[in-house]
């Protein structure tokens, strides 16, 4: 039987690129935000992108992050896993996203924000997949529009691989359903076979 076709992978941007977006937008967010804001990360796909965003905004900026549960189709709804531990009440608050794609945990996430009573909330998005949305998001601050396919590094995984990955690249879905390791070898080119490693090193002694 023959072997699919896999799409090839495709860099979407590099650490330069992401540089400059985090610059862009950082500069953007100061600009709204002259007396400070508070920055909150949705877990675990942000966190590059929070680190590198608030580095580049200039004005005082307070760290918080907040977690979910996968959205379950089934009940219709998803839930807070791990809340805020600050009072953002009468607070500007930037919900932080790595990717903003049906845009059911963003809106989610800003209805519950609202509820802390801050001065305002807006959302920061590194990946915008508006041609995903199910459910209407304005992403005030858009970093670079997403690709039809499914988008890794960076903070972005599938079944916890490919986070570190410096870039961010499109993959093919299928070729991860079937072997989430399909790309491990691509992404990371220096890896090293342990058990290969450490027989050779037995070997040497």
């Amino acid at each position: 039987m023959a072997q699919p076709a896999w799409a090839p992978l495709e860099s979407i941007a590099d650490p330069a690129e992401l540089a400059d977006i985090c610059r862009r937008l950082g500069e953007a967010i100061a600009a709204d935000h002259a007396d400070g804001l508070v920055a909150v990360g949705v877990l675990k796909g942000s966190v590059p992108f929070l680190a590198d965003l608030i580095r580049q905004i200039r004005v005082p900026v307070e760290v918080d992050t907040i977690a979910v549960s996968p959205y379950d189709p089934g009940q219709g709804r998803t839930r807070v896993v791990k809340d805020l531990d600050l009072d953002v009440s009468g607070r500007p608050v930037l919900l932080v996203a790595g990717i903003v794609d049906t845009g059911l945990t963003s809106s989610f996430l800003l209805r519950h924000l609202r509820e802390r009573a801050p001065a305002s909330v807006s959302l920061c998005g590194l990946v915008d997949k508006q041609h995903r949305r199910i459910v209407p998001v304005d992403v005030t601050y858009a970093g670079l529009p997403g690709p039809d396919r499914f988008v890794l590094g960076y903070g972005l995984d599938f079944a916890g691989r490919y986070r570190n990955v410096p870039g961010l690249w499109a993959a093919d879905s299928r070729a991860l359903a079937e072997d989430p390791d399909r790309y491990l070898g691509d992404l990371y080119p220096t890896r090293i076979d342990l058990g290969s490693a450490n027989l050779r090193s037995r070997n040497e002694r």
